[in-house]
């Protein structure tokens, strides 16, 4: 982990600034500072425009009652890709379009599931089973009213009358 740390906040600076001067020197100052202010504009407008089409993917899959893997890791990525694209720099430049475009994104998305295989580890244990932090009491153990809902683990539920639709306060009452 230092090392990340090291080749994160020292190496890339000092290869950013080495390749700044050298276009700089090959193009001029002025071109090569109107070429790191457009590349910063056009990432912000690509980081916007993938940034919808994630947001809005993550909501089908979830309307789709669908966990939405794929695209929480496409908003990562996305988000990534924007912070490397905003920072003044060529090579962070490239690397941040690299994960903001959708065919190069899937092969980071891949590669990051090779790494993430494997080292997480799901546990689901059900309200009244051993060690349950809730302390709830195991199912029909004690006075219910109406049918067993394992899933409201909440108190604050209200059942929803069914001849009328759930409306919220009005602003101007309490």
């Amino acid at each position: 982990m230092p090392l990340i740390l090291i080749l994160l906040f020292i190496v890339v600076p000092i290869a950013e600034l080495y390749v700044i001067i050298q276009v700089g020197q090959a193009i001029g100052v002025v071109p090569t500072l109107v070429l790191l202010l457009a590349d910063a504009i056009l990432g912000s407008m690509l980081l916007k425009h993938e940034g919808r089409g994630a947001w809005r993917r993550f909501n089908e899959a979830l309307a789709a009652r669908r966990f939405p893997g794929r695209e929480v890791a496409d908003g990562v990525l996305i988000v990534i890709g924007g912070t490397l694209l905003l920072t003044p720099g060529f090579l962070t430049d490239i690397f941040g379009l690299f994960l903001l475009l959708p065919p190069t994104r899937a092969i980071s998305r891949r590669v990051l599931k090779r790494l993430t295989i494997g080292r997480f580890t799901v546990v689901g244990m059900g309200p009244g089973s051993v060690g349950d932090p809730f302390g709830a009491p195991p199912p029909g153990s004690g006075p219910t009213r109406g049918p067993s809902r394992d899933y409201d683990f909440e108190g604050t539920a209200e059942e929803v009358p069914p001849n009328g639709e759930p409306r919220l306060p009005r602003s101007d009452q309490g």
